[in-house]
Parts: C-alpha cells; structure tokens; sequence
C-alpha cells in the first residue's frame, strides 16, 4: 500500500476472482480481519512471525497477507513481478489455515493507497470487521498518509516496532495498541543482497520458497 496524497479514487468495485486468491465472499463475511500490507519481496519468516503474532494476540479469524502492485510512478523502485511476489506469499503460507495471501490491490486503480484499499474492502466485504497493521516507521508519518484521520477513526490500527522507531502506548488513541511482539530482525532488502552475493537465506526465508527466492533474486 502507498501512502501519500492522491487524488479522489474511483466508486468501490468487487472483487476478482483469481486462482491465487483465497479470501471469503460477502455471504459469508463476520470475519475479523487483520490486513498485512506490503510488496512481499521477498516474504521472510519475519513476516510469518509478525502475522503470527498479529492473529493470536488480537485475536482474528483472518490475516490478509495484501500484496502491494509495482506503483508505476516510481520508476527507481522496482519489484519483483507482482504475480510472482504473490505466489510466493501463497506457498509460504500454505500450512497457515488463518493466512489468505490477496490481490485484492492488483485489481484497484494505481498507484494503490491504504484509504482506498479500506473502502473498497469496507464495500465489498461489508459485514467483515478490519484491523490494519502498521509498521513503527509508517505509524510516525501517518498524519501525512491520505484521509489519515478517517482511517484512525474508523478503523482498528495495530502498530509493530521496527528498528529505531519506538512508540509509547501512552501516546496512542483508545483503539490502536501496540503489537506486543519482539524485534524481528530480518530484512527483504537483506535477503535480495544475500542472494546477490551468493550467501545462505535458509535461515530467513520459509523452505518451500527458498529455491523460488534464489531463482528471482540471483
């Protein structure tokens, strides 16, 4: 998800299907959803703990792994291929019933912002409830993020500690809380390099994906 000013999105649309995607139909709604936003690239077991953590401690039926699009306005910041990030987070989560991998976001207008993935969820997926978890880093600019006061407002905010960048509870409103998890030291950034350089991601990144890792990667 991109977070700076844009301009009005479109009217919500529904979802599409894809073979990939894993996520319930309005019908069956009543989930309590935490939202995992991110570019995934590569996903690493920091980011199955952290989802770990985020499921059990605020107790949700769902987290969805929201895979982020390449934005196409930022041309010094390549991806890797959005579908291949996106089956790489769903062969990582295999063996997690409670972990959906989506691309939901692939489907919205770009470049993809976190208000606007909200209402079209909060549209489409009506009788769910959404928690967003945010990072540290992205909680001290959030008051630059577009329609920041509406997403506090309405909606439930997890935020989880990063390097260098601490975040009392006392300094937060009522409903967002700080995820009670520790340091998770590890980096997708890290990871691209280590393959780059010819060294060892076994300890990093989830079995199933680490040749994947190192065929995209090298």
């Amino acid at each position: 998800m991109v977070q700076k000013t844009q301009q009005t999105p479109n009217s919500p649309s529904s979802l599409k299907e894809s073979p990939l995607i894993s996520i319930p139909s309005n019908e069956e709604g009543g989930l309590s959803v935490g939202i995992f936003g991110g570019s995934f690239d590569p996903i690493h077991k920091g980011h199955i703990a952290l989802a770990k953590a985020f499921l059990t401690e605020k107790e949700l039926d769902e987290v969805w792994f929201m895979v982020s699009p390449q934005n196409p306005f930022k041309v010094n910041q390549r991806l890797l291929d959005d579908h291949l990030r996106l089956e790489m987070v769903r062969l990582a989560i295999l063996d997690e019933p409670h972990f959906k991998a989506s691309d939901y976001e692939f489907h919205l207008s770009k470049p993809s912002y976190t208000w606007n993935t909200l209402q079209h969820l909060k549209h489409d997926f009506p009788r769910n409830t959404f928690t967003l978890l945010v990072g540290g880093d992205n909680w001290q600019s959030f008051n630059h993020w577009y329609h920041a006061e509406d997403i506090i407002n309405h909606y439930n905010i997890v935020v989880y500690p990063r390097h260098n960048h601490t975040t009392p509870s006392s300094q937060l409103p009522n409903h967002i809380s700080i995820l009670q998890t520790p340091l998770i030291d590890i980096s997708s950034t890290v990871i691209r390099q280590r393959v780059k350089q010819g060294e060892s991601i076994t300890e990093l990144v989830p079995p199933r994906i680490e040749d994947l890792i190192l065929q995209y990667y090298k």
